[in-house]
């Protein structure tokens, strides 16, 4: 038998399967076997997350898993005993960054024999980088992807006892598991996954590869979830999914995000917010529900990717300028105060001069607070990747620094309206150079540091702005009249 014959390996083609299949809800799946649930006894982890909100609440399951286990967590890589990299797979720049960081622990080894490694999120969903880490990071002890968190005491018991190289990697339409615990790493702020997975299938994007088809939780465990953070002291929720506003659309039940955002609402938690949207999901009703309940905030996370109709058909966004300036100006009619994100990618094959200035043209339209901008980057395994990468990279760097420019002078124009404005932060922290100066977000989601006493991480607190830049605010705590 050769070596990999032994493994669970990925399989880009089996991952773009989708179904007319409902995805199956395992609320009692995950357990931890006898031999297993004293693993972690007098052993520390390390646990380093890389990319985006999704990576960030998987890695709460993981630390959640391994405090079962008996686990302690470190942030020193050097005392670990274990060491894992929740990895990022949108752009490649993430990626060989998680290989380089491979290389530089493999010295770790040398002074710990029985330290293990294990690498696990959406890289490990990839055919080619799989691959790559089996021939040339022989060090790494142990591989799962997205959809076998579940897993993790038996992969780490076959790895850790039975000293095998374990290669898990599910390449599926992915099912909801309820029953997995959580270690939130916040104490104040907390991710809700409402969805899983994605069915756009754009063509530059790996992520309908590496999360599966899209599938809602019910809306009962989504807000028992939300009430228990409540009871727990927590202010604000972010409803986590791919495509957020999508949720529902499997479960049959004529029960939509629009519904869910306004059962979320009332239960009276502080803040409510949700990402990622996609604008082609984006409706009247869930506009309407956002402007009614105060709770759910004015910020708006939703992607563009670009504003040429031409371009945005060869991403397979599945929308128009037109239809995205028409969501735009709904949400702004009815709610004049909202904050809004965007993406952009630069240099997608085949963009030529008039259409990146149709992207800086759509720019001026909705003046954004913020944009998350990006040179395109071709993912292994998507349409995209096949098609000729034809705009050179210096033309792709002189657009992406000429469309900063403009997006970060909207970002100080719109700081500035908040100048002398009294504005409610809900409170981070203080800062590590200044106890009397402390960071906290608006409920548009602008970031604000401030003076003040008695100030505590988890607080609401009135802050009146007297400086603008353009990514931050700053402010004096006053007492709400």
């Amino acid at each position: 038998m050769k070596e990999t014959e032994k493994y669970v390996l990925p399989s880009l083609k089996a991952a773009q399967i989708r179904t007319r299949e409902k995805a199956t809800i395992e609320h009692s799946l995950f357990s931890i076997p006898a031999q297993a649930r004293h693993l972690g006894a007098g052993r520390k982890f390390y646990l380093r997350t890389y990319g985006c909100q999704a990576n960030e609440r998987d890695s709460e399951t993981i630390a959640g898993i391994l405090f079962a286990l008996g686990f302690e967590q470190t942030n020193y890589e050097e005392e670990a005993d274990l060491i894992l990299l929740n990895t990022c797979a949108v752009r490649k720049n993430a990626e060989d960054k998680v290989l380089g960081e491979l290389g530089l622990l493999k010295k770790l080894r040398q002074s710990n024999p029985d330290l293990l490694f294990g690498i696990c999120g959406c890289m490990a969903q990839e055919e080619e980088i799989v691959r790559t880490i089996l021939k040339k990071y022989p060090h790494v002890d142990l591989i799962f992807g997205t959809h076998n968190l579940h897993r993790l005491p038996v992969l780490l018991f076959q790895a850790m006892v039975a000293k095998e190289k374990t290669v898990e990697v599910y390449s599926k339409e992915g099912e909801v598991i309820e029953n997995l615990p959580v270690h939130r790493f916040g104490k104040h702020k907390a991710w809700v996954n409402i969805m899983y997975g994605c069915d756009k299938f754009c063509t530059y994007c790996i992520v309908p590869y590496t999360r599966g088809k899209e599938r809602s939780r019910l809306p009962e465990d989504i807000l028992s979830e939300v009430l228990q953070l409540k009871q727990q002291g927590f202010r604000e929720v972010t409803l986590l999914g791919q495509n957020v506003n999508a949720y529902g659309k499997d479960l049959d039940q004529n029960y939509g995000l629009p519904e869910l955002l306004a059962a979320v609402a009332q239960t009276g938690i502080d803040r409510i917010r949700f990402t990622t949207s996609h604008p082609w999901d984006f409706t009247d009703n869930l506009v309407e529900v956002i402007a009614r309940y105060p709770n759910i905030m004015p910020f708006i996370h939703l992607p563009v990717q670009s504003g040429n109709n031409e371009i945005l058909k060869i991403m397979g966004r599945r929308y128009t300028v037109e239809q995205y300036k028409h969501v735009y100006d709904l949400i702004r009619a009815q709610l004049p105060n909202c904050a809004f994100s965007t993406d952009i990618i630069v240099g997608f094959p085949n963009e030529t001069e008039e259409q990146f200035q149709d992207t800086l043209d759509l720019v001026d339209y909705c003046q954004f607070d913020n944009v998350y901008s990006f040179i395109y980057s071709p993912r292994e395994g998507t349409p995209a990747a096949r098609m000729e990468d034809n705009v050179p990279q210096a033309i792709k760097e002189e657009r992406l620094q000429r469309l900063m420019k403009k997006t970060n002078a909207y970002s100080l124009l719109n700081n500035q309206k908040y100048l002398g404005k009294i504005v409610r932060v809900l409170v981070d922290g203080p800062s590590k150079k200044n106890e009397q100066v402390f960071s906290g977000y608006t409920e548009e989601n602008k970031l604000v540091n401030f003076t003040g006493e008695n100030v505590h991480p988890g607080d609401i607190v009135t802050v009146e702005i007297t400086q603008c830049k353009s990514w931050t605010l700053d402010g004096k705590m006053v007492k709400e009249a």
